[in-house]
């Protein structure tokens, strides 16, 4: 079985992650008024769209988490082509 660690994740997903996390940091100084933006971008709509972005660019990351642990936790669902070795003990009920 190959070794699925989140140090192997792409460096786009990497990066889309960190975005998205500072991005709903932002969310949060734009709805709490911690940072002087122009009237037009600051409120809740203009903090709302920015969540929405941040929770989005973090999606991909969540996929490839999701992907990589159902691939490691059920491998017959994927054909992953790990075939028992001669003399490998296999048990049915497992």
């Amino acid at each position: 079985m190959r070794n699925f660690t989140l140090s192997r994740m792409p460096r786009a997903v990497v990066l889309m992650e960190a975005l998205g996390g500072i991005m709903l940091l932002l969310s949060y100084f734009v709805l709490h008024q911690m940072l002087p933006l122009p009237a037009s971008f600051s409120g809740p709509g203009a903090a709302t769209i920015v969540l929405l972005v941040g929770v989005l660019l973090m999606l991909p990351a969540a996929v490839v988490i999701m992907w990589r642990t159902a691939k490691a936790m059920v491998p017959e669902l994927f054909h992953s082509g790990h075939k028992p070795l001669p003399g490998e003990k296999h048990d049915a009920d497992h």
